[in-house]
Order: C-alpha cells, then structure tokens, then sequence
C-alpha cells in the first residue's frame, strides 16, 4: 500500500508536464506534492523542507537535471536524508542513461511513455527510499548510542584497565576517604618515553601486545585494593592509599616501576623493553586537599624529572600546590 503522505517535489520548466505529473499523483491518492518551475527554486525548496522523491526534467535552464541532481545529494550529505531521483528524460540510448546514474540519479522516466510508467516508478521510489531513511536513522541512532556508551565507559577496551574517567573517579573516592577518616592518597603516572619511537618500529598489533602485556604486569605489581588504570596511549596510573602520607616514598613505588622499566616484554616480534618514567603525587588531610584533576595535573607537571632521569619523581601536594592552584 502506498504512502500517500510521500513527500514529493515536481521540477519542470514545461507546465504542461508539471499539471499532467500532478493531475496523475493526486488521483492516485498522493497529499504532499510541491512543485517548482527551474532547479534553484527547487533546491531552495529542499533545504526548507526534505522531499523523499523528486522528479525532475532533465533538460532545464541555467541548472538541468543533472547538476540539480549532484547538489541535491551535497544537500542529502549535510543533512543525513535520502532523496530518490527521478529524471524525465526525451533522451535514449545506454550512454545518457550511464551518465545519469553516474550523477546520483536513482531511475528515469520516459517522456514518451509518463502515463504508463509514472505511478509505478513512484510506487518504487516511496518502498526504496523508505528503507534508505530507515537505514539512515537507524544509523544515527546507532552512533548516538555508541557516545553515550562512550561517554560512560571506564574501561580501556585494548587492556581492560580502568581508564582515565575511572582513574578520576578512584582519586576522588580515595581523597574522600583521605579527607574523613584520613591516610594519604597516591596518584602515580607510569609515562612510556619510547612509545612513539617503538610505534615507528613495530606494527598496531605489536603495539598493542606490549600495552597488555605493562597491563598485566602492572596489575602483578600493585596490591589487590589498588586501581590500575591506561589513562592515555602510552601513560599508565595507579591509584592507591596509605595510612600515612610518610609512607608514599621513592622506595615504596620502586617495584612498580622497575617491573615495568627493567624487564623486557615478550611479544610475537621478540623481546621488547620499554623507557619508563614514574611521576608521583600525594596528598593527605593534614594539608588543603586537592581536587582529582589537580592531583593529576600535579604528576603530569612533573613527569618530565622522571623522564630525565629514568626513575622516580616522588611530590608532596603541600609542596606544588601553589604553583597548580594558581594555573588553574
């Protein structure tokens, strides 16, 4: 059964073929039928209010069907919609035909035979575009859902860590928990130095072995309470909590980063070491206690001490306070 609330757009410079082709559409039933006398008038039409069909003469002044037919996809393209294109056409023959279709043009009519063949090409452009449009929101759909997803995930799906929304989230339960019944939270930022130099070397797929295999090393490394998390390509943290903040010391990190930094990963390409640099943070509530972004603003101010020198650079909140609170 038809739609006959199918948006239709006739443009004919010849008002006798337009009052035919409308005449024929409203008998058949068809209530959203526009009509247009040139191509501009058309296109104008169009980015006002989309069409699902448009029959459109071929030969026209200034713009002629094809040219209408090539903006009204740039149209379709900006605005996510499917329009089904039909050309009227006096020409014959497989050469015109092919460069119609090249152009975006979905099926023709033939002058000579528009009374036969009119409804029933019609009846094909309503079924046809239907599903294009369908198609078309189920995508957007789709691909809203999948930011929404997105935007909730706190999982780093190549290494299955916790990833940055999850790190801000663990900083910000530990500094509470800090903050009431005290201790010392610990933010520590493992940087890979030579990341971008082995990605020159090596393949995704060897990259991506050696991301899981800092992964799983690293989740050996800390104890069962702390959270592990990838926070970028090649950063990794963990968040942890002390009962004293006398106890967030270079040789209290110094496992963590010697089991990532001294011991080659195996991966499908040979062993695999990387250039570790460790940057740590810690605040307690003897102290004014910083938010999670600033304690991670805090490691990241200071990652480059422990790139310099390959090992550990241990700071206070008490002691980079002023300089993160004032660049706020």
């Amino acid at each position: 059964m038809p739609n006959l609330d199918l948006p239709i757009l006739v443009v004919d410079d010849a008002k006798f073929s337009s009052t035919v082709i409308g005449k024929t559409l409203t008998r058949a039933g068809y209530r959203d039928v526009r009509f247009a006398n040139n191509a501009m008038s058309a296109l104008a039409m169009i980015e006002e209010r989309a069409v699902s069909v448009l029959v459109a003469d071929w030969l026209m002044p200034e713009i002629d069907g094809l040219e209408m037919a090539a903006r009204v996809r740039q149209i379709d393209e900006q605005t996510n919609h499917f329009t089904y294109i039909i050309l009227l056409t006096a020409k014959e023959g497989v050469e015109a035909l092919s460069e119609a279709f090249d152009r975006g043009v979905d099926d023709f009519i033939y002058k000579s035979d528009m009374n036969k063949q009119l409804l029933p090409r019609i009846f094909a452009a309503d079924r046809i575009s239907d599903m294009q449009n369908s198609a078309i929101l189920a995508s957007q759909l789709l691909l809203e859902n999948n930011k929404e997803l997105e935007s909730k995930n706190i999982v780093d799906l190549e290494t299955g860590l916790g990833n940055q929304q999850y790190a801000i989230r663990r900083i910000n339960e530990s500094l509470r928990q800090s903050d009431s019944r005290g201790g010392a939270t610990s933010y520590l930022l493992i940087g890979i130095r030579n990341w971008h130099q082995l990605k020159t070397q090596y393949s995704p797929a060897i990259m991506e072995e050696i991301a899981v295999g800092v992964s799983r090393r690293l989740r050996h490394l800390i104890r069962p309470l702390d959270a592990a998390c990838r926070i970028s390509e090649n950063q990794f943290a963990v968040v942890t909590h002390f009962n004293s903040l006398d106890h967030c010391t270079t040789s209290c990190f110094r496992r963590v980063h010697d089991g990532i930094s001294l011991k080659a990963f195996k991966t499908t390409a040979g062993f695999i070491s990387v250039q570790a640099g460790t940057s740590v943070c810690a605040a307690d509530n003897q102290e004014p206690m910083p938010t999670a972004q600033q304690l991670e603003k805090a490691v990241h101010r200071k990652l480059h001490y422990a790139y310099d020198t390959g090992g550990i650079f241990v700071t206070r909140w008490l002691e980079i306070a002023d300089e993160i609170v004032n660049q706020s």
